[in-house]
């Protein structure tokens, strides 16, 4: 469905600019933005994605991935297609950078949809697979379904950070947690292989990690984002933040444009003992038979048992069981 976007302006009468994200794009009649999914017409700036799906699912809340979030609960995933980001290992390239089979659902049945998963045993909807960013409309109206609704399900967006910071503020009260790709921490792998910025991520996150949960995830590729000098640069970043700000450190395989062999295992677990030095809680997501146990930073006892999906919690509320020590954890 083809709706009226948000955060654009004409210039001069040549051109329209969009400014939901950091791309600023500038766009002539019949141009789409770097999304895909913003397009100028007739003087104005419309989005052709809204409500239109292409993945619904129930996941573990572990698969965004989220650790520290309500552990062992499902949650309803959706997403669209679309993204503003070129990265050329994209892991979803089959609905980020092409034009999948979609299907309309509008704001209230989207609602309905995820209350009828929250019967089930869902704790909300997660908006992720692609960037949920560039469906802004949509979640916006979808928001605002929840709020006059008598049942509030949780909102959690899986989104790479690139947002201006208005967009962002205003969506922010309304959501209930985020896992935010940190791609690495260097701005030359972020402009040469995700045509993005790193400065404008590390914003969101700033930002973001001031007003809801926030958890993060890096894909380490071999070669690209893994020196020992940037993993630990990453990890005193996040430490002056949060040092309780859970890092996901994911491994790549080969994908989209990318045909480098699949991380080393050793490159994970080297890249997970450096970021330890300065972070509580570094997980490693996509290679199977690894501990990704929670464990006390005061006294080391286990908290959360993870075994793939399956989780046994050793807390009370969220403090741990041994010494009393708070374990930052939403439940």
């Amino acid at each position: 469905m083809i709706k009226e976007a948000m955060f654009y302006e004409r210039i001069d009468n040549k051109y329209i600019l969009c400014y939901l994200c950091p791309h600023h794009c500038h766009l002539k009649n019949g141009q789409r933005g770097i999304c895909k999914v913003r397009r100028a017409e007739k003087d104005r700036l419309y989005t052709v994605n809204y409500g239109e799906i292409s993945s619904l699912a129930i996941d573990p809340v572990e698969k965004k991935p989220l650790y520290h979030y309500k552990p062992g609960k499902t949650i309803l995933s959706v997403g669209g297609f679309g993204c503003n980001f070129s990265c050329g290992f994209c892991q979803n390239y089959s609905i980020s950078k092409s034009s999948p089979e979609t299907k309309y659902v509008n704001p209230e049945q989207l609602l309905k949809i995820t209350l009828d998963a929250a019967k089930e045993g869902s704790i909300g909807i997660a908006f992720t697979y692609n960037e949920p960013s560039i469906w802004y409309e949509y979640i916006f109206d979808f928001l605002k379904e929840v709020e006059v609704s008598i049942n509030k399900p949780d909102i959690v967006l899986v989104t790479n950070g690139y947002i201006e910071k208005e967009p962002l503020k205003e969506m922010l009260p309304h959501i209930s947690a985020m896992n935010i790709d940190l791609k690495g921490f260097n701005d030359g792998y972020y402009k040469n292989i995700c045509m993005g910025s790193l400065d404008e991520v590390l914003s969101t996150i700033e930002l973001s990690s001031d007003k809801t949960h926030v958890e993060l995830t890096t894909l380490i590729i071999d070669g690209y984002n893994n020196s020992d000098d940037e993993i630990e640069e990453m990890a005193k970043w996040i430490a002056s933040i949060d040092k309780d700000i859970p890092l996901h450190l994911s491994r790549y395989y080969p994908a989209y444009k990318f045909t480098d062999r699949p991380t080393k295992p050793e490159s994970l677990r080297r890249a997970r003992d450096i970021a330890r030095k300065y972070l509580n809680y570094v997980y490693i997501g996509n290679l199977p038979g690894e501990d990704n146990n929670t464990y006390c930073p005061e006294c080391g006892g286990t908290v959360v048992e993870r075994y793939g999906y399956y989780v046994m919690m050793n807390l009370n509320d969220d403090r741990c069981q041994n010494c009393g020590n708070k374990i930052k954890i939403v439940l």
